[in-house]
């Protein structure tokens, strides 16, 4: 197939090249054009306006601005992007000859928390923030413009991680890395993540397979809590966990100081890495007709920490 892939200079998009470059003939949408192995050439979004953008028979959409933790951006730049670009690369969708379009939007589209035990697709949205926010305005602008005889897929993955991630998986690599101990295992919670090598699989299925468009939630098929995420990271290191079980309510305080003096841990940090957030991946599954996904959690979450020991 011929595909044509935005944002492919960004972590998601280089795992996608990597695992699909060999089987399909790509062509990347980004702000930044250098040249790239598996992919024939990149383009930019001048060059969507001006038309120079060969005809594909697929389009993922990967481009967007990922959540800020440390809260830089103002509410404009995420709506800009996030739901600007994609009314842009949709709207080229509708009048191409492509026949199929993934969006990646994002369980945070949804939901900020889960209420309940799972995340289905079933639930009302409800963001909270920019990021959620723009990421829904975008899925509401492709459901509300159908695309007759093609197929849309909206994609909401839960943390993507695996070669070259970045994010708060990074933050627990290094603290075990340097030895210090989890001070947060009082916490008990579960969280599910999403491998890109399940998530390529995915999108591989998407692309080649007869798939009901429509708006499917993505991850892996185990959830873990962070005190099991902490003891994967030391298995792959060979190091022995330490894990703290420190009262609540003193690290909910250390937090609150954290927010005042810009440390690390801060009450947002500490929310997204002890908070419950299982999200069920059976649509997607019976969708694709598989009963498993190829990778599982830990064998994923493996790999990526040991992607990290080899580039730092």
């Amino acid at each position: 197939m011929k595909i044509l892939i935005t944002g492919i200079h960004g972590f998601v998009g280089s795992n996608i090249v990597k695992a699909m470059g060999r089987n399909h003939e790509i062509y990347g949408l980004d702000i930044v054009a250098p040249e790239k192995e598996g992919v024939v050439k990149t383009f930019s979004w001048n060059d969507l306006d001006e038309n120079k953008i060969p005809q594909v028979d697929a389009v993922i959409h990967l481009a967007g601005k990922a959540h800020d933790l440390k809260k830089t951006s103002g509410p404009e730049i995420y709506f800009k992007i996030n739901t600007g670009l994609t009314q842009k690369i949709y709207d080229w969708f509708l009048q191409s000859s492509a026949g199929k379009f993934i969006f990646f939007s994002s369980v945070k589209a949804a939901a900020d928390f889960v209420p309940g035990d799972i995340l289905t697709e079933d639930i009302v949205p409800n963001p909270v923030g920019p990021y959620g926010e723009s990421k829904i305005k975008a899925e509401e602008y492709i459901l509300s413009h159908p695309a007759t005889g093609k197929q849309v897929y909206i994609l909401r993955p839960c943390m993507i991680h695996g070669p070259g991630n970045k994010g708060n998986l990074n933050l627990l690599y290094g603290v075990v890395k340097r030895g210090i101990p989890w001070p947060l295992g009082a916490f008990e919670n579960r969280r599910c993540f999403t491998s890109v090598g399940n998530l390529c699989f995915a999108i591989e299925g998407l692309l080649t397979k007869d798939v009901a468009s429509g708006i499917y939630n993505m991850g892996d098929d185990e959830s873990l809590s962070t005190n099991e995420l902490i003891a994967v990271i030391c298995n792959a290191l060979g190091k022995r966990a330490h894990i703290w079980h420190l009262p609540k309510g003193l690290m909910n305080g250390m937090a609150k100081v954290g927010d005042v003096l810009h440390l690390p841990l801060n009450s947002e940090r500490l929310t997204k890495l002890t908070e419950n957030y299982v999200v069920s991946n059976a649509k997607i599954k019976r969708a694709l007709g598989v009963d498993k996904m190829p990778i599982r959690a830990e064998e994923g979450l493996t790999q990526t920490v040991k992607s990290f020991a080899n580039t730092k």
